[in-house]
Order: C-alpha cells, then structure tokens, then sequence
C-alpha cells in the first residue's frame, strides 16, 4: 500500500527515539521511500549510522556540511515528501512547531514543507498533562498537522501514565489510512458554501450575521486533502485558502450565491450548503448614503430566494445534499423540518446554547441528523475535527 510512497521521518531528542529504526523497517517493508531529518540531541538515543543503513539515505542535521562545505536543503526535502512524520517529538519541540521557531534544521524543514505533517509526541506523564503542552498540541492541529496521540504505559522516569509514543506497527497502520484516506473522493465533485451575505442598505451598509467561514472552509480543506475536486462559493469573510483542488467563487449578496451555487450544482456529486445566507433583503436600497434625521428610517425587506430549498427541488437521486441549521430554540424539532422541507440527505445541527458552538468560534458542537432522523452526537471539537466528522459520515452513507 505505501509502495513508492515518500516518507519523511524527523526525530527529536528522547528516549522513544530507539523505536525508530523499528518504524523505518516496517515502512520499508511496505514499499516506502524514507528520509531521516534529526535533531543533533537525537543521536543521544539513536545512531546515524543505524538511521541511514535502514533508510538507505543519509541523515540530515544541519543545513550545511562543516567538512564538505555541501548545503543540504531544507526546500527540497520539504518539496521530496508526501508524507512528514516528526517521532519523537519532545515537549521542548512541540513548543517550538507551535511558534515558528526554526532554531535547527528539522524546523526549518518543518516550516517549508507542503506535505502533511504527523506529529508522535512522547514525554514525562507530567509534561504531557500541564496545560502549556496540550494548548500548543492545540494550535498544532489547527495549523493541519495530524496528532498521533501518546499512550498510557510505562515510561523512561519509573512512571506510569500518558506521554509514552504510540508503537510503530500502530503509527504504520496509521500511515498506511491516512494515504488511503488522501485518495477516498478522487474524482468526486463537491460544492461547498461558506461565509455570510451581505444585503446593502445603502453602499455603506448591510444587513449580515457574524458567520466567519471558517466551518465552510476547514469542510472544503478537509474535501480536497481526500482528493476532491471542491468548488467553494464563499461570502465576504477575511479567509484564504490555498489548494490546487479548491476554486474559490467570492461572492457578496444571496442573490450573488444563488446565481453561482445554481450554475455549479449540476456538475457537483456532493454539495455541503454552510453558508449562513440572508433570509430577507431591503427591498430598495439606496444609491447614495442615508443621511441620518430626526425621524426614524424604515427598511422594507423582501424574502431572498432559498438556495439551499432549490437545489433539493432539482438534486438528482446521484446527488447528496448536506444543509446546516444554526438553531436558537426547539433546536432538533427545527432542524427534522429543515431536513424535509429541503430534501436533504443530511443536516448538521448546531445550536448558540452550546457554548464555543456556532459563530465567531474556532470550535463547534454538532449533532448529524439522516433523512431516516437517525442522529449521531459529536462533542465540542475545533471546527478542522468537526469537517473531518462531517466528511466521514458522508463517506460511509455513500458507501452502503
């Protein structure tokens, strides 16, 4: 399965460094090309020499040969990989992953690569538990990387508890899905929406919500890291996205994301609606800034047309339709009517009585509700676990 596949490895400065030369056996094995990048504190624990006669490459450490005068390049290796693994990493590393520092080679090779990154921490039960290390775990995962989290067992100290680095059969395993995963919707079309509108008042103002994209986003990420081909139609938001599989479609008002959604809907296989699209819009804005006076202004508003409600009118049985519901009060009951209402396959309900759920948050809190009104609860998660969720149950309904 990993056959031709090119692996980088970084270790870091501890003990459970000695499960490496274990771990590039086992990849080899499975057909993978390896690399070592370490640490100079590595070699307390590990040999070069066992590293490169294992991989079959030399080990890099520094950015240049002291004796040669050669440079090693950490642009190429970052560019060489398609997958890079840093295990061990120490608490003393983690905090530098999550700062940007680049104060050896294994981090500038780090801040340069356009692979995914895995991270296998492994420390003192202790250090794994202060709160320090669990925020920069975090932020980490926010940032994309992949976390292999430590397991509870004995460690170096005497100790036993949490810190001690996952085995190298399991993090292969491990491996070996996360490329099977990269490819689970190769060739698939999806839609994603994100991101509020904007209705103008005047060229001023406007009526909109405090969506901030980020959950329509971290879903057309979490899509075209599987392989999808993603068109995402997104509001006025202050996000990027940068992945050659993603065509960005910005948009401003309801009637601009429902021109666009209706042309791409047809070709899209999947189509995930997160946008919190305006209800209503003034019916005659003005051209010219109101002034205000002494008297009170009145908005006529008028419906927008409901994107989500045509394109469940027109989807095909070949099509699959996610909807949102953002939800303030009798929540489940809101979002089955939705579900009906708007021929969804699937509907993710949300509601502002969870706190860290809905808007201006890097969190959510989701319940998946079927067209059968079976339901699956998920916890508070970042929004990037909470796409990854999403994306997994449509996964599995396509494939029964």
């Amino acid at each position: 399965m990993l056959k031709g596949k090119k692996i980088l490895i970084g270790i870091t400065g501890s003990i459970a460094a000695y499960k490496i030369p274990v771990l590039i056996r086992l990849l080899k094995k499975e057909g993978a090309e390896i690399k070592v990048v370490a640490t100079p504190s590595a070699f307390e624990f590990v040999t070069p020499l066992t590293l490169s006669t294992l991989s079959g490459n030399p080990v890099s450490v520094e950015s240049h040969d002291k004796l040669t005068g050669n440079w090693n390049s950490h642009i190429e290796l970052g560019l060489w990989a398609d997958l890079f693994l840093i295990a061990p990493v120490t608490a003393n590393t983690l905090a530098k992953l999550r700062s940007g520092v680049a104060d050896n080679y294994l981090l500038t090779v780090y801040l340069s690569t356009r692979c995914k990154v895995m991270l296998a921490p492994a420390m003192d039960v202790d250090m794994y538990l202060h709160p320090a290390t669990h925020e920069n775990i975090e932020v980490l995962q926010k940032h994309g990387n992949l976390i292999i989290a430590p397991t509870s067992g004995e460690l170096a100290s005497g100790l036993c508890g949490e810190g001690r680095m996952e085995e190298p059969e399991v993090i292969v395993g491990l491996i070996k899905a996360f490329f099977k995963q990269r490819n689970q919707f190769f060739g698939v079309k999806v839609l994603v929406t994100a991101g509020p509108t904007y209705e103008p008042i005047d060229p001023v103002r406007f009526i909109g919500n405090h969506s901030s994209g980020l959950m329509g986003f971290e879903i057309a990420k979490a899509f075209a890291n599987r392989g999808a081909h993603v068109d995402l139609v997104a509001g006025p938001v202050n996000l990027k996205i940068n992945h050659p599989l993603v065509d960005v479609h910005p948009v401003t008002t309801a009637a601009e994301m429902f021109e666009k959604v209706s042309i791409l809907f047809s070709a899209a296989n999947i189509a995930v609606m997160c946008a919190a699209v305006a209800d209503y819009t003034p019916e005659n804005p003005s051209v010219t800034k109101i002034k205000k006076t002494k008297d009170d202004l009145n908005l006529s508003l008028v419906q927008t047309q409901d994107i989500l409600f045509h394109i469940g009118k027109v989807k095909t049985e070949n099509q699959y339709l996610v909807g949102f519901a953002l939800e303030t009060d009798n929540a489940f009951q809101h979002a089955l009517k939705k579900l009906h209402n708007k021929n969804l396959d699937l509907i993710v309900l949300n509601t502002l009585e969870d706190q860290g759920a809905g808007f201006r948050h890097q969190t959510n809190k989701v319940t998946l509700i079927d067209r059968n009104e079976s339901f699956t609860e998920f916890k508070l998660k970042i929004k990037s676990e909470v796409a990854a969720d999403i994306i997994d149950h449509i996964a599995k309904k396509l494939s029964t």
